[in-house]
């Protein structure tokens, strides 16, 4: 009995701060034995955080490299910025304490001469390609920013014969419909005609395969592509359908373009997907309407598109009047990125700025048409540089 006195005395006689040190302790404990907690937690850190923290101990690597965290975590990641070339952008340029970029260099592959440049992104993964040299000599990779992850793609089989019909290289990649990547390689058939053929590589099987042996394409213009709820699509030319090849059954298919779009000579600026939906943006040729952009959206069965924002930018030309021509307004759109809520989603815009600068716009698609901001301007070297999408993500291949 005189024990376990002596027991409750030293614990009623503990200080508040040793109080608050045990429960701190066995909160922490909790924490950490409950996996389920801890990854509620460990998903709303930033990716610096998460892959610091796999070198806490085995169990915790396990964790934050197991493939249902690596999904839930590109549900709650974001797209902080994008690359002008090669060089960072941040969409937040008013964050005290932004993150580092992504990368300080392309020379991940230093046994590439001609060093290397981005063609594409895709939900996390860039494809590059090595850089000014003819296409029969490219090299290409995939690359993951966040990770640092890099690969070698081999070489489309059939020597410099083919290499040099190749006419378009894409890259098809997500967490839950497209795990192994694959890269979708367009050839033709003839050094001049309408006739190409489809190649597929797949990071599953690390080979190349012939997927469609012939197809015919009118006016040919394999230009930009990205990849979208099973399928990868393109840019598709003025006022013709739209087409796409959906991976898993290997068919090439298409949808008519939005009926605006062909009644009223609209051309398309932009395709790209964001948070799982399809955008594809129109403009007239029109002088006197070429400041309306209407926003499209793809139904989720391929069958169409639906009207999503109609947009006008007259206030973006009184705070950058060198977007003014001879022939009308002179702009770009370089992405579009949704929100949670549709009052965060923004596009971004390149737009001349006077001096040979060109500047980079984020331009709320909700908000009243002043709503936008100024978030890098530069002398772009050597013309206009491409843009691609940074989006982080924990996935290796």
């Amino acid at each position: 009995m005189t024990n376990n006195i002596g027991k409750i005395k030293k614990t009623q006689g503990l200080s508040q701060e040793d109080s608050d040190h045990q429960s701190a302790e066995s909160g922490g404990l909790i924490v950490a034995s409950n996996d389920d907690l801890l990854t509620e937690i460990l998903l709303r850190l930033p990716v610096s955080s998460i892959l610091r923290f796999k070198s806490v101990s085995k169990h915790w690597l396990w964790l934050l490299s197991d493939r249902s965290f690596t999904i839930r975590f590109d549900k709650f990641s974001k797209s902080p910025g994008i690359f002008a070339g090669d060089m960072y952008v941040p969409f937040d340029v008013e964050d005290r304490s932004p993150p580092p970029p992504p990368f300080s260099s392309l020379d991940f592959f230093h046994s590439d001469p001609y060093g290397i440049k981005i063609i594409q992104s895709c939900n996390g993964l860039l494809l590059c390609c090595s850089d000014q040299v003819p296409d029969c000599a490219r090299r290409y990779y995939v690359f993951n920013p966040t990770t640092k992850q890099s690969a070698i793609i081999p070489l489309v089989p059939g020597g410099l014969a083919v290499r040099q019909t190749i006419r378009f290289m894409g890259l098809a990649f997500h967490q839950t419909d497209c795990v192994h990547y694959k890269v979708i390689c367009i050839r033709a058939l003839k050094p001049v005609g309408q006739l190409f053929q489809i190649r597929i590589y797949s990071s599953d099987t690390r080979k190349w395969k012939i997927s469609i042996k012939s197809f015919s394409v009118r006016n040919p213009t394999f230009r930009e592509g990205v990849y979208w709820n099973g399928a990868f699509h393109w840019v598709p030319p003025s006022l013709q359908d739209y087409l796409y090849f959906k991976i898993d059954v290997q068919q090439l298919q298409s949808v008519a373009l939005p009926v605006e779009m062909t009644a009223f000579e609209l051309h398309t600026m932009y395709i790209g997907e964001s948070r799982g939906h399809l955008h594809l943006i129109g403009r007239t040729y029109r002088r006197s309407y070429s400041l309306h952009l209407n926003v499209y959206e793809m139904l989720s069965d391929h069958s169409g598109w639906f009207l999503k924002y109609q947009l006008e930018l007259h206030e973006l030309v009184r705070a950058f009047p060198g977007m003014i021509n001879p022939f009308g307004y002179t702009f770009k759109v370089v992405d579009l990125v949704r929100g949670e809520k549709d009052e965060d989603t923004f596009l971004v815009l390149a737009v001349p700025s006077g001096q040979l600068m060109t500047s980079l716009i984020t331009y709320n698609v909700v908000h009243d048409s002043s709503s936008f901001k100024e978030i890098f301007s530069s002398h772009f070297y050597e013309g206009s540089p491409t843009f691609h999408r940074y989006t982080e993500t924990l996935t290796s291949f």
